[in-house]
């Protein structure tokens, strides 16, 4: 986009502390950066997450400003999430203000901030500076919270019928009540009060931004926006690093031995195994999940976790590769990979989305369950692994089973789902593209905060 070099704009980011929150605030900044490149960034992070990303590569008109670590580490924080999640409604805002009060001119024009940190909305208006709230999770998830009135007066707000289906939250096609995110039935239960009181201030904010593209969530999207009608929204996803390489001026991690792999595989041969950076399953769920994928007989590409390596004393062969790191969207855009075992994190699924890889949804925690639906049932483009009845535990026999007939490029309904995968990849290109509905609303953003 045309601009003048002055004034400048200056956009003060404050994301959650929490990877699947810091990649898609640090994205948006980089798309902005594309699109208005005399834009300056202060990106707000404790001392801990710093240290995490700063070596990641980044644009040069982003610098990092800390605060102290004054909220729980993020090792280990999933051990008490619940704790981890007040602390930052609490203990964040003084050291942020503070910061604040410290930065160097120009004034910024914006501050754009998780949803989940309202006492940012309470910070901009003391401080005169407007507001944008950055949701980055589905559209369908908050439109599951702001209507929870709903979901109590229909009696599936405490201990629900898991396998009732609900028709009546706007936006959201008919969904069992075990797909709705963990909060209404399960994990994350005892933060329904605090997260309902998180979104009551997202009305407060100037703007509201989603990290989703129109085309794939349009019904909850519109839902929101009839709900919010005074409220500026603007979808501006995927939100992914897909344009990384033109901005960014440090060189990446790297993963060129991963990528010598995949280059040696067959086309469509490897499914790329994930569980996210921040639950995991029990150990005797991942025992399963380990002796059904090698039972398979599928080629695969697994990358563990922290204190997972036990599960994994069989040496890598031709057909598998045990890392403890990859970058993901480098790999999922890879010619051998041809299918996703995933957690799904909202950013993983738009990730898969954008490079056209069919989903094995086995999620676990808050929205995951919502995505995994997302994928499965409104963009049929994936397969959920279901749980089984002792205990939840999945066996290897049928996760083995699953895999290889998923993996299988002669079955008929693979077929259908590959082809509904490409449909969906060709969306969210046509997206990002000029004149594409996350393209105009990116620019229409810019512009209202200039």
């Amino acid at each position: 986009m045309e601009c003048d070099a002055k004034p400048k704009c200056h956009v003060v980011a404050v994301p959650y502390p929490g990877r699947g929150h810091v990649n898609p605030m640090m994205n948006l900044c980089k798309l902005i950066a594309v699109h208005r490149p005399d834009t300056v960034f202060t990106f707000i992070l404790t001392q801990e997450w710093y240290g995490f990303i700063a070596a990641d590569p980044k644009p040069e008109n982003l610098r990092f400003a800390t605060v102290p670590n004054v909220i729980p580490s993020e090792i280990g924080r999933a051990k008490d999430f619940a704790a981890f999640f007040r602390a930052t409604q609490t203990e964040l805002e003084a050291p942020v203000e503070e910061l604040l009060d410290r930065l160097d001119r120009p004034k910024p024009n914006v501050i754009i901030h998780d949803t989940y940190l309202p006492w940012v909305v309470s910070l901009g208006i003391r401080k005169n500076i407007p507001v944008a709230s950055l949701f980055t999770m589905s559209a369908a998830t908050l439109s599951v919270f702001l209507h929870w009135d709903l979901l109590v007066q229909n009696g599936h707000s405490h201990n629900p019928n898991i396998s009732e289906r609900v028709n009546y939250l706007p936006g959201v096609p008919s969904i069992e009540v075990s797909d709705l995110p963990t909060p209404v039935h399960g994990k994350g239960n005892e933060l329904v009060d605090d997260v309902l009181k998180v979104l009551s201030m997202v009305p407060k904010a100037q703007y509201l931004l989603f990290a989703s593209v129109y085309e794939l969530e349009a019904p909850a999207i519109d839902a929101i926006k009839q709900s919010l009608s005074s409220l500026p929204i603007h979808t501006i996803g995927p939100a992914i690093p897909y344009f990384s390489a033109a901005i960014d001026k440090t060189p990446s991690n790297s993963s060129d031995h991963i990528i010598k792999w995949l280059d040696s595989q067959p086309e469509s041969s490897v499914v790329y195994i994930s569980q996210g950076s921040f639950l995991s399953v029990s150990s005797s769920q991942l025992d399963e999940i380990v002796a059904g994928v090698h039972g398979s007989g599928v080629r695969f590409l697994w990358v563990t976790r922290a204190g997972e390596e036990s599960q994994f004393r069989r040496e890598n062969n031709a057909g598998c590769l045990v890392v403890r790191w990859c970058n993901q969207f480098e790999v999922l855009r890879h010619r051998a990979v041809g299918g996703f075992w995933s957690h799904c994190g909202w950013n993983s699924a738009k990730e898969a989305a954008f490079a056209g890889v069919p989903v094995l949804t086995f999620p676990i925690f808050w929205d995951q369950t919502t995505n995994s639906k997302i994928i499965v049932e409104d963009w049929k483009m994936g397969v959920k692994v279901k749980r089984g009845d002792n205990g939840g535990l999945v066996g290897r026999g049928e996760i083995g089973g699953l895999l290889k007939r998923f993996m299988d490029l002669e079955n008929a309904e693979m077929k259908e789902m590959r082809r509904r995968a490409k449909m969906v990849q060709q969306i969210c290109h046509t997206s990002m593209e000029k004149g594409g509905s996350s393209y105009v609303n990116i620019d229409a953003f810019i512009k209202e905060i200039s």
